[in-house]
């Protein structure tokens, strides 16, 4: 599969394996909310901003003709396409899953094309996850893209995307930044932290899944439910189980036994069939935004920007 030049980068095309692709679907965890500034969806073509060890680029993809299809703007454009296969689910084998119960088996019909996605740095994936610790989902989008837009640069090409953060320009960040963007000091103090071994952190995509996920937890700031979301999308890992989730325990309990509510030792014991393949479950279950019965009052927001 060799890359071909086209008047504005470089384009190629990979053959899908392992049966359909629903490309926007497998991305759909990159996606920091519709107003995502390194990232948009139009349709069922995908663009996203990517910083690359030969520089910046603007990857778009879509599906046609049973193909990827991808093509690269930016410096980092030869490099932007090596990630689109792993980006776009292709290195996945949705196949392995096995369904015991009703409800996976339908979830997987309905969610027909959803692979993991894979190739995503680890540093990227830590920004957005860390903004989420503790916070409503919609509060936690919005500080990336606050963010993102205070210390972004514009990407390649003619998309109107910014960059992710660069790890240099965090580190060098006041704590005020952040505050303005709804981010308290605590978590503000973990991404910076983050950011000055960000090197190291994103050495961890060579390792197993399983491994990332130990050694982020090394991490100060980092737990099992910020190194799992993360190995989900650097590693494609399919066994990835964000203990400590506030609705993932609800939706497996809810759709795997008939239970509304359910804790992370009940969530733990009814993926257990389905070890090496859990985190696979928990996005069929949870795709469409599907989970448990909802009772009482939503997490409150909070919004410290004014204090």
């Amino acid at each position: 599969m060799s890359a071909s030049v086209d008047p504005v980068g470089l384009s190629r095309r990979y053959p899908i394996p392992n049966g359909p692709l629903d490309l926007v679907t497998t991305i759909f965890p990159l996606r920091q909310g519709t107003a995502d500034p390194t990232m948009r969806v139009h349709g069922r073509e995908v663009w996203r901003a990517l910083r690359t060890a030969d520089g910046p680029a603007t990857l778009h993809m879509r599906v046609e003709a049973g193909e990827l299809v991808a093509g690269a703007e930016g410096p980092g454009a030869a490099a932007a396409l090596g990630l689109a296969p792993g980006l776009a689910g292709l290195a996945d084998d949705p196949t392995r899953l096995r369904p015991r119960h009703p409800a996976l088996v339908e979830a997987r019909r309905r969610a027909a094309g959803l692979r993991l996605t894979a190739g995503t740095g680890v540093f990227d994936a830590l920004v957005w996850v860390i903004l989420a610790q503790k916070v409503v989902g919609l509060d936690a989008r919005r500080s990336y893209r606050d963010l993102v837009r205070r210390v972004g640069e514009p990407a390649p090409g003619a998309a109107g995307l910014l960059l992710p953060p660069d790890p240099a320009r965090v580190a060098a960040t006041p704590y005020w930044t952040f505050h303005e963007c709804n981010v308290e000091r605590r978590r503000a103090m973990v991404i910076i932290d983050i950011a000055r071994r960000a090197s190291t952190l994103d050495a961890l995509s060579a390792l197993p899944a399983a491994e990332a996920r130990r050694r982020l937890e090394t991490v100060p700031g980092v737990g099992p439910w910020t190194a799992a979301e993360v190995t989900a999308v650097s590693h494609g890992d399919p066994d990835a189980v964000p203990v400590g989730d506030y609705h993932v325990p609800n939706a497996v309990a809810h759709a795997l036994a008939g239970e509304s509510r359910g804790d992370d030792r009940r969530m733990l014991e009814l993926l257990e069939p389905y070890t090496g393949q859990r985190g696979r479950v928990i996005r069929l279950l949870m795709s469409g935004g599907r989970g448990a019965p909802r009772f009482g009052p939503r997490v409150s927001r909070q919004d410290i920007r004014g204090r």
